[in-house]
């Protein structure tokens, strides 16, 4: 199980929050399986950037990023190195601590 800390956030985790996950799950996954309401618009099928996430710690422990992704990547809020869709980033053995943008392109969040 690695460990994923979670910087805090306004609206999905104002308090900032600290998880575990077993290694092979996705981000995305690992942070709905732990109740924090991450955007997945594309329902986790690598097709928008409502789950980008910025991984602060431990990023090279993550599975290699493929073409698919980094191509909408450029189409992120907020785009920085260090940026994965959580949503094909996959949790290897290393602890993470990650940060979810502020913003998303989504124009349109459910259940709001």
């Amino acid at each position: 199980m690695s460990i994923i800390k979670i910087l805090p956030h306004v609206e999905y985790c104002p308090q900032g929050a600290e998880i575990s996950a077993p290694a092979g799950t996705t981000i995305c996954e690992a942070l709905l399986d732990n109740g924090i309401k991450i955007e997945h618009a594309c329902d986790m099928s690598c097709a928008c950037t409502t789950c980008h996430v910025i991984v602060r710690e431990g990023f090279n422990s993550l599975n290699e990023a493929e073409e698919e992704e980094e191509d909408l990547l450029d189409r992120a809020w907020g785009l920085q190195p260090q940026s994965r869709l959580s949503c094909q980033a996959i949790i290897g053995r290393q602890d993470l601590v990650i940060e979810i943008p502020r913003y998303t392109i989504n124009h349109a969040k459910e259940n709001h």
